[in-house]
């Protein structure tokens, strides 16, 4: 195998200002995490010359620290996309300094494939091993894929590999690597079993793509998820209840119940409590990204079955999962974020959705991006891929936020993702708001019951203001975002006096 070694900084030199670059891995998993920070550093080298350096970044969904928060820090950023959860990178776009787009995570490699993305320039992929097979090489993958397959075949000045000895090589044979044809008139995706395979365990490319390969040995960047509270324990009981409801009426299939969960703390510990409970049968698992909870559940043996974009668990444990590898094999896949979020399987499989509101309407409609209706949180990520697509489509939350000052069932969201037509439940610790086979006013009724009591009155009030006005759904528009602006004014959101807002 002739690949040239080179380090992060020759591997930064290389790239330049306006270029855009691919980044391999899903969330912190599989993530590069040598050469941006040396890119980061040129960066501001750069800029402390006068000169200006900035580049476009695409990456599977977010990305580790020591890639997003260094760019963003150094200002290395001009546009990115298509997630991010990072504070640093956060603030960037939400103050101006990057031009960030938001995208349902199953458009993305198909975008790049199609050149609605741009040029790409080059990929930075992380491997845990390079083989020459035949004259051409095989790149096998970490613990996060992302879109890494489109990246290393459409980077057309070459790919970056940096082979990350901290990770075993026994995770070779657990990823299946499938990119999407183009359009149009596809072949059919034929997954008809979350674990399935229907592609390959490594990313073949030609040798003279791999422009340098970096040595290096770096732990991965996962965190450990927060504790379950009282909070997203009572959730998760809901969301058991209401799971073993609709089997026994037949509305989902008990014998084959596949289950996807959303990203964060509170997805995991509501999918932990959703595991202890007995009467919900064992599931199998179609998402984007595996949490600890669900690793869990699988050694218990109340997980039978994974396929996931990514391994987003904290470094002790992805080394103790790689010790314990055999018990996974055969149950577990790590799959391209298109195949792990494409609509066509979500379908098919029957998938019950889990995913994580901001705020939700009276009517239904879902915020899950923009904190009031302005600020950027992380992105749509791969939550409009599994609601408009699934079996079940659930959003959970807590009732407040902010110490209560905060509903987070509001008149109107401020900001809608996911609207009414495919949003099936909510659930927050006050109960479950089944919206199926309801009325606007119904599914107003039955969401108003799940809010916190403190609120409970003031949404009341505001349906009983909107009815004279008539309508399919009642709305007082002056009135619509009160609360909204009584927090931007107050700090909370219990306001006094609808009288001030309704205009005649």
């Amino acid at each position: 195998m002739i690949i040239t070694e080179m380090t992060a900084r020759e591997a930064a030199a290389l790239i330049n200002d306006g270029d855009m670059i691919g980044v391999g891995g899903f969330g912190p998993a599989g993530a590069p995490k040598c050469i941006p920070p040396a890119l980061a550093e040129r960066a501001r080298a750069e800029h402390a010359a006068g000169r200006p350096f900035k580049v476009d970044v695409v990456t599977g969904a977010s990305i580790g620290a020591s890639c997003d928060g260094e760019l963003a820090a150094a200002d290395a950023v001009d546009r990115r996309l298509p997630f991010s959860v990072n504070k640093e990178m956060r603030h960037a776009y939400n103050t101006g300094r990057v031009r960030y787009t938001d995208l349902n995570l199953s458009d993305n490699a198909s975008h790049l494939r199609q050149g609605i993305t741009g040029r790409l320039d080059w990929g930075i992929i992380e491997a845990v091993d390079v083989q020459d097979v035949r004259g051409k090489l095989r790149i096998y993958l970490t613990a996060g894929i992302g879109i890494a397959p489109t990246i290393c075949r459409m980077a057309e000045k070459g790919v970056f590999v940096e082979l990350n000895t901290w990770h075993s090589t026994k995770i070779i044979g657990m990823h299946d690597i499938y990119e999407i044809e183009d359009p149009w008139l596809r072949t059919p995706v034929r997954i008809t079993h979350p674990i399935e395979h229907i592609g390959l365990p490594y990313i073949e490319v030609e040798p003279s793509h791999v422009r340098g390969l970096i040595m290096c040995h770096v732990p991965d960047e996962g965190r450990p998820m927060a504790p379950a509270t009282e909070v997203t324990d009572q959730i998760g009981r809901h969301v058991a209840d209401f799971l073993v409801w609709n089997i026994a009426h037949g509305y989902v299939n008990g014998r084959s119940l596949t289950l996807q969960s959303g990203v964060g703390s509170g997805a995991n510990a509501v999918l932990g409590a959703l595991g202890r409970c007995t009467d919900v049968p064992d599931f199998n698992i179609y998402t984007e990204v595996l949490q600890e909870e669900p690793l869990r559940l699988m050694r218990e043996g109340r997980v039978a079955t994974a396929s996931t974009g990514a391994l987003t668990i904290s470094a002790d444990h992805l080394q103790q999962l790689y010790k314990d590898i055999n018990e996974y094999r055969g149950r577990l896949l790590l799959r391209p974020s298109e195949i792990s979020n494409c609509p066509e399987i979500i379908a098919r499989l029957g998938v019950c959705s889990l995913n994580t509101a901001i705020e939700v309407d009276i009517y239904g409609h879902v915020n899950s991006t923009k904190v009031g209706g302005t600020m950027m949180m992380n992105g749509v990520g791969g939550s409009a891929d599994f609601t408009n697509n699934s079996m079940l489509s659930i959003f959970t939350c807590g009732s407040t936020a902010k110490d209560g000052r905060v509903s987070s069932i509001v008149p109107f969201c401020s900001h809608v993702d996911h609207t009414e037509h495919y949003v099936d439940a909510v659930v927050t610790e006050y109960g479950v708001a089944d919206l199926r086979n309801k009325c606007a006013m119904e599914k107003a009724e039955a969401l108003v019951a799940i809010a916190h009591p403190d609120y409970r009155p003031l949404l009341s009030d505001y349906l009983r203001l909107a009815a004279r006005y008539g309508g399919h759904t009642h709305h007082v528009l002056s009135a619509a975002f009160a609360m909204h602006d009584t927090y931007r004014r107050k700090g909370d959101m219990r306001l006094t006096d609808w009288g001030e807002y309704i205009k005649d």
